[in-house]
C-alpha cells in the first residue's frame, strides 16, 4: 500500500458496505470501474444503476462489464445523475458513488458542475437506506477549477448532523491539488 490511490482508498469503504443482494448506484459511471466493483459486490441477486451523460462512458462501461464477465445486474442510463430519483425507489440503496470532475480520456468541457452535482446529491440522499453510504471523490485543478469542489464541501458542511455523518479526508502532502475523498453515512 505504498501509493494508495483515491479509488483504492474509497473502494475499501465500499467493500465494507455493500453485500450480495444490495442495490447501489454509480452516479458518474465514467469508464466503469466503480460500476464494475458495485456489480461484483451486489452479485446476481443485487442491482446497480449507473448514470452518465456521455455515450462514450456507456460504451466504455458496457465493454468493461463484458470483458470482466460481471454479473448481469446492471442498468446503464444515458442520463444526468440529477435524475436518478426517476429510476430508483426511495430508501433502497446501500451505496451511491460520485466522482466529480471530468471523464478520464474524455472531453474536458463536459466536466461536472456544482449546481447539477449538488442537485444530484440532494436526490441521492433520500435514495439511501438507513446506514447507507454516499461516496464522493472531488477532483479539482486547472481542468475543472475549484468552484465545484468548494461549493460541494460547503454544502456537505451544512448537512444535518443528526441525519448524516460526513467524513472528509485529504491527501495532505500530495502536490498538484489531489482529489478530496468524502464519505457521507445516512444515520
Amino acid at each position: 500500500m505504498n501509493n494508495l490511490s483515491i479509488t483504492d482508498w474509497y473502494h475499501q469503504f465500499i467493500r465494507q458496505q455493500v453485500r450480495p443482494g444490495d442495490h447501489c448506484a454509480d452516479g458518474t459511471m465514467g469508464n466503469g470501474n466503480d460500476t464494475l466493483l458495485l456489480s461484483r459486490l451486489c452479485g446476481a441477486e443485487g442491482h446497480v444503476y449507473a448514470f452518465d451523460i456521455q455515450d462514450i462512458a456507456l460504451q466504455n462501461t458496457r465493454a468493461l462489464l463484458a470483458k470482466e464477465k460481471a454479473p448481469a445486474n446492471t442498468e446503464l442510463f444515458l442520463e444526468s445523475h440529477e435524475n436518478m430519483d426517476r429510476f430508483i425507489a426511495p430508501a433502497s440503496l446501500s451505496c451511491v458513488v460520485f466522482n466529480f470532475g471530468w471523464l478520464p480520456g474524455g472531453d474536458h468541457s463536459l466536466a461536472t458542475r456544482a449546481d447539477v452535482s449538488i442537485r444530484a446529491m440532494e436526490k441521492a440522499l433520500p435514495l439511501l437506506k438507513a446506514e447507507g453510504l454516499l461516496v464522493l471523490c472531488l477532483y479539482s485543478g486547472k481542468d475543472t477549477g475549484f468552484e465545484e469542489r468548494d461549493r460541494i464541501l460547503s454544502w456537505l458542511q451544512k448537512l444535518d448532523p443528526k441525519r448524516y455523518l460526513v467524513i472528509r479526508s485529504d491527501y495532505y502532502n500530495r502536490p498538484n491539488h489531489p482529489p478530496v475523498p468524502v464519505l457521507v453515512i445516512k444515520l
